[in-house]
């Protein structure tokens, strides 16, 4: 199997950790961060680089590093393939004693990063995956499931799309355990609040041509495509459903997962009038624009996506969490379990928690691109149609299939 370089150590202290050299199982206070990331391909956008450089910016907000602690931020590219996930991950708890992953979009490689994590007992805050399998069947006292996942992306936009009338769905769905989770969560809900899901085709993930999923879809006569896919492949639906003439036609396309570069990527002029979910958006408040400017400081391509402002909150938790334990005790579930302990906190998240199955819950979002006379500034594109609270927006406990509720 090809090994994935790591991306050169980025060094928040001026000190390396002995190469090789082995943590003692006693309290101290250094702390190595693995973001475990997309750094080249369809996800490299949402997070990638820009998870980097938003787990770096908590390390420095923490105050940590001036109380004399070392804390080091190394990356990867996964490649979204689990295997080379897996190898990583394991060289990593293996030899580097990397403390914590973060990030890992794609739904594949967060469950074989979970594990793995599991396994190694070290932290696994999991920001960029979607499924809701991470705090159900595959739950783990190990994983922390940060931003969103497939049952609050359903929830809010599903049930909004019905309630306006969409009331029979097709899906376009990417074929991996993110896609299948998000068609089947979103399903559920449609037909929750009475609507019918009338069929669905599959695509495979990073997909050039969509015209034989697309004409399915139309041929469906559903009055909404939902697409169960996400990056690249959610803006090329996007773009070829334009050239079919599918919105035109009276269809209407549901972005199930959609971020601000994905909009950046289609233009207003083809994405207005999109309605999709999200946990944070830069313009929101004081306090996320000012995140949002420091952070354009560093990554100049876009504003931060929802996955790299849950880089820098589950970060800046982690490191509280280590901060109240009076060191870093190398036992993952020993600081999972103190994270779960303490409230959250963060100016782009604001007040919440994280509940026993791993899940961190927090307000969601209902947001509809504008059209391009209604921006006022680069990267003005959403309007907020709905804030749904934290309990309503997350999966209920009492629904949550995750094992370790059962003890």
């Amino acid at each position: 199997m090809r090994k994935s370089p790591t991306i050169p150590v980025l060094l928040l202290t001026g000190t390396l950790v002995a190469a090789g050299g082995a943590f003692a199982q006693t309290m101290d206070k250094n702390v190595k961060i693995g973001s475990l990331g997309d750094q080249s391909s369809l996800y490299s956008d949402i997070g990638g680089p820009g998870s980097v450089i938003a787990a770096q910016m908590a390390v420095e907000d923490s105050g940590l590093l001036q109380k004399g602690w070392k804390i080091e931020v190394i990356a990867a590219d996964h490649q979204n393939k689990p295997d080379v996930a897996s190898n990583i991950a394991r060289q990593w708890t293996d030899l580097e004693k990397v403390d914590a992953f973060i990030d890992m979009a794609a739904s594949s490689v967060g469950l074989a990063a979970s594990g793995i994590a599991r396994e190694k007992n070290v932290v696994n805050l999991n920001t960029a995956s979607a499924t809701s399998d991470l705090t159900n069947a595959q739950c783990s006292p190990n994983t922390v499931h940060w931003v969103y996942d497939t049952y609050m992306l359903a929830n809010g936009t599903g049930t909004a799309l019905v309630k306006s009338g969409g009331d029979s769905w097709f899906f376009m769905t990417a074929d991996y355990a993110f896609g299948h989770a998000l068609e089947r969560d979103t399903g559920e809900v449609v037909k929750a609040a009475g609507g019918k899901v009338l069929g669905s085709v599959r695509h495979p993930l990073n997909s050039s041509d969509f015209s034989s999923f697309l004409l399915q879809a139309q041929a469906s006569k559903a009055k909404v495509i939902g697409l169960a896919n996400a990056g690249g492949d959610t803006t090329n639906s996007i773009k070829q459903a334009a050239e079919f003439g599918i919105v035109s036609g009276g269809q209407k396309l549901a972005g199930l997962l959609l971020f601000i570069t994905d909009v950046h990527a289609l233009g207003l002029k083809t994405a207005h009038g999109l309605n999709f979910t999200e946990t944070f958006y830069w313009d929101m408040n004081d306090q996320t624009r000012a995140f949002s400017k420091r952070f354009m400081e560093r990554h100049k391509k876009s504003p931060p996506t929802m996955v790299h402002a849950g880089n820098y909150a589950a970060v800046l938790h982690y490191l509280k969490a280590l901060e109240a334990l009076g060191g870093n005790p190398h036992d993952g579930r020993t600081v999972v379990a103190k994270m779960k302990e303490m409230p959250t906190d963060d100016p782009l998240f604001g007040k919440g928690s994280i509940q026993p199955n791993g899940r961190k819950i927090h307000p969601a979002y209902l947001f509809e691109v504008k059209k391009p006379e209604e921006s006022k500034q680069p990267w003005d594109y959403y309007k907020l149609v709905a804030t749904i609270p934290a309990e309503q927006a997350f999966m209920p406990l009492e629904k949550s299939t995750c094992p370790l509720l059962k003890k």
